[in-house]
């Protein structure tokens, strides 16, 4: 229960904080632009290497990573079916499939694995799997939707590696495969710049609440709730169903994986709909949305199978 709140707590104050600094114009007034792009090319990059760099890819492997991609798919892919039938957008329907599924396992997963599941290795194997196989694949959509797939199919297939996100990702699952030790005056320097990854985030999401609409109304509506609802409850009881009754997970093990289904979308969602400027405002309402919604969730899942 401590692990919930605490987790939350560190999140509200500091998009608070970039709320009073839009307020203010502090930043300017392009300051949400630049923090977004500090984060994307910058920062996000060397925090997805040296987390990378340093981890335990074996620990990638397991049943309860499988339950986590399972639900992961499922909640994004009713959300794509229904993006396909409503005729959404490919940049739309990515940003809310993301939205819908790729939940905030880092800098609120952590703290809630450390003071809920008492380990904080436990939301590694969620935090690679989304790094590694999610979001290069989601970027990539979004590139190629952006250029209209226009250019040489060559030119088309190297789209990952044209993507700094994609990029610190890679090179760090490079080191880590390889047993690779970076030398102290190249990591010491990436460690610094990854550290401004979360509050440069945070940060940018809090300026652009100022002067916003009240969440789920507009345009953005349908999408904000389907997506919401998938993040909040769709995908925590599918993880639920999965782990009892096709890999017979019980106890910890059983809590683990929908504790960490459960967690709420993640903030660097709203980065990448800010890069491409599509769905900002999905990105935006959904995030804030299911992290308030989620703090119920966690609390009732803690409590039933804690």
């Amino acid at each position: 229960m401590q692990g919930v709140l605490t987790g939350f707590a560190v999140i509200a104050v500091v998009i608070g904080v970039g709320y009073v600094i839009g307020r203010r114009g502090h930043l300017g007034e392009h300051g949400r632009e630049v923090l977004t792009k500090l984060a994307f090319h910058v920062a996000s990059p060397a925090l997805l290497f040296t987390t990378l760099a340093r981890a335990d890819l074996s620990v990638i492997f397991s049943s309860r990573l499988l339950v986590t991609a399972m639900s992961t798919a499922a909640a994004a892919g009713v959300f794509v079916a229904v993006g396909a039938v409503r005729g959404w957008g490919v940049g739309r329907t990515t940003i809310g499939a993301l939205c819908s599924s790729y939940v905030n396992s880092g800098n609120l997963g952590i703290p809630i694995a450390v003071y809920v599941l008492g380990d904080a290795s436990l939301v590694a194997p969620v935090l690679l799997f989304q790094i590694i196989a999610v979001t290069p694949v989601a970027l990539t959509i979004l590139d190629l939707s952006g250029r209209g797939e226009k250019g040489p199919l060559w030119m088309r297939l190297l789209t990952p590696l044209r993507n700094p996100i994609a990029v610190g990702s890679l090179a760090g699952v490079a080191v880590s495969g390889f047993g690779l030790k970076v030398p102290a005056p190249i990591m010491d320097p990436a460690t610094l710049i990854a550290n401004m990854s979360v509050p440069a985030v945070l940060l940018a999401f809090g300026i652009s609440l100022c002067g916003s609409t009240m969440p789920g109304r507009g345009a953005e509506k349908g999408p904000v709730f389907l997506s919401v609802a998938l993040k909040a409850v769709g995908q925590p009881l599918v993880a639920w169903a999965l782990a009892t009754g096709v890999f017979g997970l019980r106890g910890h093990q059983l809590l683990d994986v929908v504790v960490t289904s459960a967690l709420p979308a993640a903030q660097n969602l709203y980065t990448f709909a800010s890069r491409y400027r599509v769905a900002e405002g999905l990105a935006r309402d959904s995030i804030l949305m299911s992290t308030v919604l989620s703090v119920p969730v966690l609390v009732v899942v803690a409590a039933l199978l804690g």
